[in-house]
């Protein structure tokens, strides 16, 4: 691994700590892009990486992602991320969760993580035993801000393609939308799930093709291969698995009109955002339209700490606001001619202060 300051990725991070503790097996790292707006949150990713940069590479390029996604929110929080480096089998012990707990109760405030790809409630809650700088925790009933992100995400995701839909089609409305899926985990299945109530046409895929088929089967929907997704003719391709996926050979793969879905950092590097533009795709940045799990654990945390509103309302009302912003960017966008991810970065980077 180079000097993670030399990657193309840094980006004047306050703070990039890499967190090794023998005894638990725990290597970890936890990167802190800005604190401007308040403590940097951002959830933690517990993943195989084959090669340790690909893990620096992640946990600067997510870190900046949660700058830009928490102000483009209107969240009183900065933007940091942490992963935790597994192994191949990905085996995580109550050791590990503790030693890494200690860490991020070690920067006293200043980074405050959640759940993200590979860690899970239950594994925020044994973080919380630790450390008091816990977000995304388990509730108790169903009016309550926090628990499990999937679902307020999915939201968020639903309503902006609602919003692209009639920005880039002309149409009030999904139904008949032609909507290609990639992921169905918790965020993709849940924004299958709302598409398929309003009436879109759903074609599914995923790395667990089990998962997608038994989905498919329960909303009347069709099915792709992995290799095949991103070359389904269709309205809208929805990403919701990993990302880096829009380069120059998934661009260029794309048969669709919109790209709008929750995975983070779609965009592999900065000059596929007009790449995109060119083609005449409309996309939806990342940072924007999956902010919904976000807001829900922020919420909760602030209500947790600063008495703030913490109720389920409040959260919708938030999550409720995406379609808007999209809007904004798109007509600066085309007001301007700069991408919408370029609209987007200028807007979030005047917002930290950049």
């Amino acid at each position: 691994m180079t000097a993670f300051w030399t990657e193309a990725d840094f980006d004047d991070h306050e703070l990039v700590q890499v967190v090794r503790d023998a005894k638990s097996g725990l290597t970890a790292i936890i990167a802190l892009h800005s604190t401007h707006l308040g403590p940097g949150a951002g959830g933690t990713r517990f993943w195989h990486y084959a090669d340790p940069s690909d893990a620096m590479r992640d946990a600067l390029r997510l870190s900046r992602g949660m700058s830009y996604k928490n102000a483009m929110a209107g969240l009183p929080m900065g933007g940091g991320k942490a992963v935790i480096l597994a192994d191949k089998d990905k085996t995580k012990t109550p050791e590990m969760l503790a030693a890494f707990a200690d860490a991020v109760d070690a920067l006293g405030g200043r980074y405050v993580t959640a759940e993200d790809v590979g860690i899970s409630e239950a594994d925020m809650a044994a973080v919380a035993q630790r450390t008091q700088f816990v977000s995304g925790l388990p509730v108790e009933g169903e009016d309550a801000a926090g628990g499990d992100p999937g679902p307020f995400t999915a939201l968020g995701i639903f309503l902006g393609i609602k919003a692209a839909v009639q920005h880039k089609l002309g149409k009030d409305s999904v139904e008949g939308v032609h909507v290609a899926l990639q992921g169905t985990g918790s965020v993709g299945g849940g924004v299958a799930r709302l598409l398929a109530r309003d009436g879109a046409k759903l074609t599914l895929s995923d790395i667990h093709m089990d998962r997608a088929e038994a989905l498919a089967a329960e909303l009347g929907a069709d099915t792709a291969a992995p290799d095949t997704i991103m070359s389904v003719a269709c309205d809208v391709f929805s990403p919701n698995a990993l990302g880096a996926i829009l380069d120059d050979e998934g661009i260029a793969r794309l048969d669709c009109q919109i790209v709008a879905g929750g995975a983070n950092n779609q965009l592999k590097r900065p000059e596929h955002g007009p790449m995109l533009a060119k083609r005449g795709i409309l996309y939806a940045p990342d940072y924007v339209i999956n902010a919904g799990g976000i807001i829900s654990v922020t919420l909760e945390y602030l209500c947790r700490n600063d008495q703030a509103p913490c109720d389920i309302n409040e959260v919708r009302k938030r999550i409720a606001l995406i379609p808007g912003r999209l809007e904004q960017i798109w007509q600066e966008s085309d007001r301007t001619g700069a991408s919408p991810d370029q609209v987007a970065d200028r807007m979030a980077q005047e917002l930290i202060g950049r």
